[in-house]
């Protein structure tokens, strides 16, 4: 007993049982505590991914093959990312229609937005790819309008036109019209190229690049944003603009130099 007492009241003794103490709160701690957060995200992405496999057999195997190899039907899916799976079932461009023709349009789509999610979770497995974009990259704040207008007309304007209305492009395909677009879902047609339009990865445009051209399209398709020049004739572009006014006012000047003619002529006969 004397010699237990003499331990208690060694100097190192309060610490020694402080580690004690410490060592079995984390023991019992670890044992007891639920998952970490990284864990909980890991197992929510996996079964994401297996519903994902499930959707995938029923809707997009048939023509897109089991791995995503591709067919004759449909091309490959290796590498497209999420971002593309989102934006084309999305915007019901997939699955497309039995019969297609030179271009697979926009329809309503028929699927959630959860299904959407795992589905792109599994194709996403089949190589590395764009990311669905945050709202962070593709929000309003921060952006630049005035450079996202140089941008688009420099990039976009070819084929979507000045304010981005659309425009017809060669053997019946066509650049639809950007007006209404979900601006997650422009960012994304950027990131990937769908059909006809050529992709603008971040080494191309990037991410603050993107979110100025989709705040230049909202700022110009806005409701309640009035055109200063009078009628806006399509978005066609200052060229277009100026060949109707020019073509429009010759054929004013033409008609008043006929009438002036027939009006002197009928004067001389009389």
């Amino acid at each position: 007993m004397k010699k237990l007492s003499a331990r208690r009241r060694h100097p190192l003794a309060a610490v020694v049982v402080l580690l004690l103490a410490l060592a079995a709160t984390g023991g019992l701690y670890a044992t007891f505590a639920p998952a970490d957060k990284a864990q909980a995200d890991e197992t929510v992405q996996s079964l994401a991914i297996e519903e994902g496999k499930k959707l995938y057999a029923v809707g997009c195997a048939s023509c897109h093959g089991t791995g995503g190899q591709g067919t004759s039907d449909g091309p490959s899916l290796v590498g497209v990312g999420a971002a593309a799976v989102d934006f084309q079932v999305a915007t019901g461009r997939m699955p497309a229609a039995t019969s297609q023709g030179v271009q697979v349009p926009a329809k309503k789509n028929i699927y959630t937005q959860a299904e959407i999610d795992q589905l792109a979770a599994y194709i996403a497995t089949f190589g590395p790819g764009p990311a669905i974009p945050t709202e962070e990259q593709y929000g309003p704040q921060g952006a630049d309008i005035a450079n996202g207008g140089e941008l688009f007309r420099n990039n976009c304007a070819q084929c979507h036109n000045f304010t981005g209305k659309g425009g017809a492009l060669t053997k019946g395909k066509y650049a639809p019209p950007l007006d209404g677009v979900d601006p997650k879902h422009i960012y994304e047609a950027m990131q990937t190229g769908p059909q006809n339009m050529p992709s603008f990865p971040d080494t191309t445009l990037t991410e603050q690049n993107k979110k100025d051209i989709i705040a230049y399209l909202d700022a110009v398709n806005s409701s309640d944003t009035t055109n200063p020049g009078g009628m806006s004739l399509g978005g066609l572009g200052p060229v277009v603009e100026g060949l109707f006014a020019w073509i429009f006012g010759l054929g004013v000047l033409i008609a008043v130099a006929v009438w002036v003619a027939a009006r002197t002529a009928k004067a001389k006969k009389s």
